[in-house]
């Protein structure tokens, strides 16, 4: 196993480049304008997710996500100590890259979507987009125990990961930004200063990725 040191850092580069992709996909959705802005932002998440994934997966796990981490730690699949030290780096991570886009784009481009920091739609109130996240979070951690944890799964990568943030935007990226990773939703948070909300990117992540770790890890993946 890699050292310590050398797993943080790759969470916290990995978590970097995907939040800065991230919020510089919806700083150029805003600047472009027109139709295709989910759709193009939903591709740039997916991919970037996907490569970091794989690009840190034999080093840290990939996890890149708190959500992960703690679904993870949850079925005793980290220790405590590393699984709160890969969360502070995934949040430093994070906001280190919503810091860069915010210094490369500059005030007039982000300040109005306030860096990409998500939000909710008008019709949602917090305890339906909690579910909506949870849900969505589900089908991404059920991914990486399918896809990741299982010694039985293809090796796809990060592929198999990343692309559910292509359906899971789609279909609620209107309604709650779909974030399923709270470092995705603190980092632009904190650089912009936009806090509205900000526990249901924490809460729901949480639940269903705590929820699709129990299934997994007790039903569905091979006891030896």
């Amino acid at each position: 196993m890699a050292s310590l040191t050398r797993r943080l850092t790759a969470e916290a580069l990995g978590t970097f480049s995907f939040v800065f992709i991230g919020c510089a996909s919806v700083t150029a959705a805003g600047i472009i304008g027109g139709d295709g802005g989910v759709l193009g932002v939903a591709f740039a998440h997916a991919v970037a997710l996907s490569v970091m994934i794989t690009a840190t997966m034999n080093i840290s796990g990939g996890h890149l996500n708190p959500a992960v981490t703690l679904s993870l730690l949850s079925v005793r699949r980290i220790d405590a100590k590393s699984a709160l030290l890969y969360i502070v780096a995934q949040l430093g991570g994070a906001a280190l890259g919503a810091l860069l886009v915010k210094l490369l784009y500059g005030h007039n481009f982000t300040h109005p979507i306030t860096l990409g920091t998500p939000s909710l739609a008008n019709t949602m109130t917090w305890g339906t987009a909690i579910g909506i996240e949870a849900v969505l979070t589900f089908f991404l951690v059920s991914a990486v125990f399918g896809t990741a944890v299982s010694p039985d799964a293809p090796k796809v990568g990060g592929f198999g990961i990343g692309m559910v943030l292509l359906f899971d935007i789609i279909a609620g990226g209107a309604l709650t930004g779909a974030v399923m990773n709270p470092a995705r939703a603190f980092g632009p948070a904190l650089i912009s200063g936009t806090w509205y909300a900000q526990p249901v990117w924490w809460i729901g992540p949480i639940l269903g990725g705590l929820v699709a770790a129990q299934i997994w890890e007790r039903v569905l993946l091979k006891k030896d």
